[in-house]
């Protein structure tokens, strides 16, 4: 079948090579390069599909939604507003993995409330006496928010093995980068710097591969899935 051909793969290896290039260099090309190859890769797979998934979609343009978001933080230059302008761009894309994710399942609120609550005390406690930007603040609260409800529905989905907590794991990084930029950004502590780049490209890889997994379990027979 398509998907055996193994050439997606191929294409994901070259995504990997785009978090290696992102993270050695400052350029903009591979810093945007996982989005990127995650765009081509998930419009070809859909496309090599009868019947294209719109849940899928989600995913696309959760992606094209990060690259724009991350062209703005990388030109920012100390500029607050282009700053909010990211994080109101990377609100987008998670409203994009949230939405994928409630697509295939429906969210879990127990772990979603314990999620909450410790983001919420970790915002209020360290980061909000930092504020002195009251749009800022909203902007950071309200993609707080977003983000520890993707991880909630994430865990949520109907899927099998590596198909969902590949994708899972994906959220998971994206909050730690998050949590590790509010760290360098509001606090001006830097230790942990170098994850943030890691880390991030390391959710989009995680993200695609579980597409690529779930497309490859819907080939199979039931049988053998399970």
């Amino acid at each position: 079948m398509w998907l055996r051909k193994n050439w997606v793969y191929g294409l994901l290896l070259i995504s990997v090579l785009f978090a290696v290039l992102g993270v050695a260099t400052s350029n903009f090309v591979f810093k945007s390069g996982t989005a990127g190859m995650g765009i081509i890769i998930l419009t070809m797979l859909q496309l090599q599909k009868a019947k294209m998934s719109k849940d899928v979609w989600m995913l696309v343009a959760a992606f094209l939604f990060s690259i724009i978001g991350d062209w703005f933080l990388s030109n920012m230059n100390g500029d607050g507003m282009l700053f909010v302008k990211g994080i109101a761009l990377f609100f987008m894309a998670h409203i994009g993995y949230l939405a994928y994710a409630l697509l295939n399942g429906k969210i879990q609120w127990a772990l979603t409330a314990m999620v909450l609550v410790g983001y919420l005390a970790f915002f209020f406690v360290l980061l909000y006496p930092t504020f002195t930007d009251m749009v800022l603040m909203m902007a950071s609260l309200i993609y707080l928010l977003i983000s520890c409800f993707s991880l909630g529905t994430s865990v949520g989905m109907k899927m099998n093995g590596m198909a969902k907590w590949s994708y899972v794991f994906g959220i998971i990084m994206i909050l730690f980068s998050d949590t590790i930029i509010s760290f360098k950004e509001f606090m001006d502590y830097h230790t942990f710097d170098v994850l943030i780049t890691p880390t991030y490209y390391l959710a989009h890889i995680c993200i695609i591969f579980s597409v690529i997994k779930r497309f490859e379990n819907q080939e199979m027979p039931q049988s053998v899935i399970s």
